[in-house]
């Protein structure tokens, strides 16, 4: 069993961040957010798949103004990504925004973030220190070049000790990296110095395909050590993928039981119906469901009956017929052209 690492909650809307509180799947808008219909239209979207939390672009003053209409018709707690410009941090926390997310690399300047930690004290809103590889602050002058490792917790922690020093500890923390390893070493290192909650991810983590394997690698071992409080899957596509992608990891370390769970065969040559457009046809059919449930699409008699026995609902599939189980019983047996519709209707009766 896991044994997540303690740290101090942290309250963005309705949803705690950290201490006893489930890890939370976030992600972040690819809309405009200028754009307040769409962007609205995509924070119900995410919603809709268990997002916990939403971050937006804020690039300039016209998307910080249209944070207050966003704010209102938004069905999750907003954070406000804010990078170069403390005033839009200013105007976002004006506009109700839930949480401030503040890049140490281009938001320097003490005064600056003293004007921001003022207006977030009074409001009570959280500032994540977000820290990303790609955007770390300068070298100063004659200071030598160490590992990207420890210029991340560097920064982390620089940026960490002037909110502290300014009586501020409505903290979140991040260190990300393409490098998953780099990744992993800038988090152990700063989970054993703070106490505040850690947002994990990968980012830059590419395409769906390779970057999933490598969000599940980096975050699926920091979640392993107990080190991670909430996550997001950073992929080049969709970002619902982001978020189903995000449960899948919690779910496959007992982290979550939100949604199904899907076990399927990968195919051999035993296989005996045309078992992927059966196996896709269901997955896209429990996408829509959030109830906890253990589903099993398998192919062949070696380990089928077994998998299919062991799932809450399961089909095991032989040439032309299958059989179906329920918690361990078989209840059913029928036809290849009914797989789809019978197994679906015990799984939606379960």
């Amino acid at each position: 069993m896991i044994k997540r690492r303690a740290s101090r909650p942290v309250q963005i809307g309705d949803v705690t961040v950290g201490g006893a509180a489930d890890v939370v799947v976030q992600s972040m808008t690819k809309t405009d957010t200028r754009d307040v219909k769409s962007t609205v239209a995509q924070i119900d979207q995410l919603a809709e798949h268990g997002c916990g939390i939403a971050r937006l672009a804020v690039p300039d003053m016209e998307a910080a103004e249209a944070l207050v209409d966003i704010k209102g018709k938004s069905s999750l707690p907003i954070i406000a990504d804010i990078h170069f410009d403390y005033r839009l941090a200013l105007h976002a926390m004006e506009s109700g925004v839930d949480g401030l997310r503040l890049n140490p690399g281009n938001i320097r300047d003490p005064e600056h973030i003293k004007k921001v930690v003022q207006v977030a004290k009074e409001r009570e809103v959280p500032i994540r220190v977000g820290v990303n590889a790609g955007s770390l602050p300068p070298l100063a002058e004659g200071e030598a070049r160490g590992s990207h490792v420890e210029r991340m917790v560097d920064a982390a922690m620089g940026k960490i000790q002037l909110l502290e020093s300014l009586d501020f500890e409505l903290i979140k923390v991040s260190v990300k990296a393409f490098d998953v390893l780099d990744t992993i070493d800038a988090n152990k290192a700063l989970a054993e110095r703070i106490p505040y909650p850690i947002h994990l991810g990968i980012t830059e983590a590419g395409t769906p395909r390779k970057g999933t394997i490598r969000s599940a690698t980096g975050i699926g071992i920091l979640l392993y050590e107990g080190i991670g409080d909430t996550i997001r899957v950073s992929l080049t596509g969709d970002t619902v993928e982001e978020v189903l992608t995000g449960y899948e990891i919690l779910k496959s370390l007992n982290l979550s039981n939100r949604g199904p769970t899907l076990v399927s065969c990968p195919t051999c040559g035993r296989t005996e119906v045309d078992l992927v457009p059966l196996v896709n046809a269901v997955e896209e059919r429990l996408a829509k469901m959030e109830k906890s449930i253990k589903v099993a699409v398998m192919g062949c008699v070696v380990n089928g009956p077994g998998e299919a026995k062991d799932a809450d609902v399961g089909l095991a599939c032989g040439r032309g017929r299958g059989v179906i189980f329920k918690k361990g019983e078989k209840i059913l047996t029928v036809e290849e052209k009914d797989f789809l519709e019978a197994l679906m209707a015990e799984v939606e009766a379960f």
